[in-house]
């Protein structure tokens, strides 16, 4: 069949299952984007690529299905960089079409010309610069399969604009032969066994889980195990809802704003066994401290990751989906009726510590306290709505303070630590999800990162909540500079009085709503909750507020400020 290789792309995206794609035209994808008028994709132009990039990452998070986003060459590509760079650090499967100008001019310093297969090659799984348009429907194939197998992460396939308007001959590949990528399902059945081996005679086993658990949808099995050994469990940030936050074994977050009893389960076990996690920097603090009692068993899929960060005793490489079922068959009738009872002491120990440091603040009906608020955003959910988050203290108090119950229901920056992902992000999980209630908790820094999007909310009338925790400053950093730089709050304040949100909603068309006084925030929620359409909730915070318990830089995870600093 004969077609262009605009059509091509087209037609490829549609072979792949693609229903939603994002982006934002410019002349080196216009043969792309005149494609698109005759296709039944459904295009979402968002008023930025880097909120283009954003979007294609959340409706990737919220299904498990590859992201898709489009932007013209120079700027348009380099406008996602951002968002390649959040998604490769969390494995979020993603394809991005970037155009390129003329093959036979590239090179050459031509108009809107970027080299983005350079520029990206250290933020993404793979990338692709086509020279030949006959090889378009062979990459686009390649491109998806190594996006979305063995560890997922972004692709970016870069166009030249005489690729997009030659004409081919169109053949979509049944078969993908890709010479030194051979992506891990079944691992070794001897680690299997060597993992069983160490559980059988340890007395304080820990699981710890990470995004990787969700990734592989392996959250099931991870419930069977846990329920059927009743072994406590902590999770990282990006691993929030695999397992109920209400569940006896659940403890909670680990790391610099995890939990008391999370952290110093860490500190007291004498098995830790990681499932899909990178102990990064955040969870372990100082590392040469970090479960010092413990034989360390990683479950991943990449082998790279293992030993990267800390040292193991025992790896598993393998899908998790086969990993975890190899275990919890090679478990049966293993472990010993002592080493049970043995477990379920630990286990009442640090459900004992749990309840008895919960996560508290000091209330007050002076000001409104940010810990308030998403209190009872949750109450008013239910802890049932898909919450999307931007990065700071809101970031930290919504994963300690909302309860997560499912998979995919936190959507949020965690390895980049991206501000400015939290509304674009929101739009790509409710196009994702249109039957979902989606949140976005989002900060005053944040929020005019990419602000810009609201017009996109709006556009579509996508019935996103917008909570803002407006405390007039960048949050985190001026919590680290009150903690750690003696009060020198070094360019970290708004002391113009901050944006007037709800105007600024009402300037593009949404709702907006403020709460000044704590007894307005119940009611604030509720008509929010209550209102069709996209709405902005401006909570004025306390400005002085911290995140706690904090484990400080360069500490071990016991030594934890728990109470208020002043």
């Amino acid at each position: 069949m004969k077609m262009t290789g605009a059509q091509a792309v087209v037609t490829s995206l549609q072979k792949e299952g693609v229903e939603v794609i994002f982006g934002y035209p410019g002349g080196g994808v216009l043969p792309l984007y005149d494609a698109l008028y005759d296709s039944p994709l459904y295009h979402i132009l968002t008023r930025h690529e880097q909120g283009a990039a954003h979007a294609a990452d959340g409706y990737a998070r919220a299904t498990g299905k590859v992201g898709v986003v489009i932007a013209t060459s120079g700027p348009g590509a380099t406008n996602l960089i951002t968002g390649i760079a959040t998604a490769n650090m969390d494995s979020i499967p993603m394809v991005c079409i970037t155009g390129q100008v003329g093959l036979s001019i590239i090179g050459k310093d031509s108009f809107q010309e970027a080299d983005i297969t350079g520029i990206t090659t250290p933020i993404t799984k793979h990338n692709y610069l086509v020279k030949n348009p006959a090889d378009l429907p062979r990459i686009i194939r390649e491109a998806f399969y190594i996006a979305q197998t063995g560890r997922p992460g972004p692709v970016v396939i870069d166009i030249p604009k005489d690729v997009f308007t030659s004409t081919i001959d169109y053949h979509y590949p049944d078969d993908i032969k890709l010479r030194g990528y051979k992506p891990i399902y079944e691992g070794k059945a001897q680690e299997i066994e060597d993992t069983v081996a160490v559980l059988r005679k340890v007395k304080k086993p820990l699981i710890f889980v990470g995004g990787g658990v969700i990734s592989a949808t392996a959250t099931d099995l991870l419930g069977k195990l846990i329920d059927q050994y009743q072994i406590p469990l902590i999770s990282s940030f990006m691993g929030l809802g695999t397992i109920p936050a209400s569940h006896p074994c659940n403890l909670g977050m680990v790391g610099m704003h995890g939990t008391v009893a999370a952290n110093r389960a860490v500190m007291d076990c004498d098995l830790l066994i990681g499932l899909g996690v990178r102990f990064d920097d955040r969870v372990t603090g100082l590392l040469s401290k970090f479960a010092p009692n413990a034989k360390i068993v990683h479950f991943d899929i990449d082998p790279a990751e293992v030993n990267k960060n800390v040292e193991t005793k025992h790896r598993v490489i393998g899908h998790l989906k086969w990993s975890l079922q190899a275990l919890l068959e090679k478990m049966a009738g293993q472990i010993p009726e002592e080493t049970r009872a043995q477990w379920n002491v630990w286990l009442e120990q640090v459900q004992c510590c749990h309840r008895d440091n919960p996560l508290i603040f000091k209330k007050t009906d002076k000001v409104i306290k940010p810990q308030y608020v998403l209190q009872e955003l949750d109450r008013q959910t239910k802890s049932n709505y898909i919450v999307v988050t931007d990065v700071g203290q809101h970031q930290m108090w919504t994963a300690q303070y909302y309860q997560f119950n499912r998979p995919r229901t936190l959507i949020s920056s965690g390895g980049l630590g991206t501000m400015g992902f939290g509304l674009p992000a929101a739009i790509g999980v409710q196009m994702a999800c249109p039957e979902e209630s989606v949140l976005l908790i989002t900060g005053d820094g944040s929020i005019l990162m990419n602000c810009q999007e609201i017009a996109t909310l709006v556009e579509h009338q996508l019935p996103v909540k917008v909570a803002i925790i407006n405390n007039q400053a960048l949050g985190m950093v001026r919590q680290w500079q009150r903690m750690f730089f003696h009060q020198r709050y070094s360019h970290s304040q708004f002391n113009n009085g901050g944006t007037d949100y709800v105007r600024l909603a009402e300037a593009f068309g949404a709702t907006g709503l403020r709460a000044t006084k704590m007894e307005e925030v119940p009611q604030i929620i509720a008509q929010a909750l209550a209102t069709d359409g996209p709405v902005f909730m401006d909570f004025q915070v306390c400005s002085e507020e911290n995140v706690l318990p904090m484990v400080p830089a360069g500490a071990s995870l016991d030594q934890m400020i728990e109470g208020a600093v002043d």
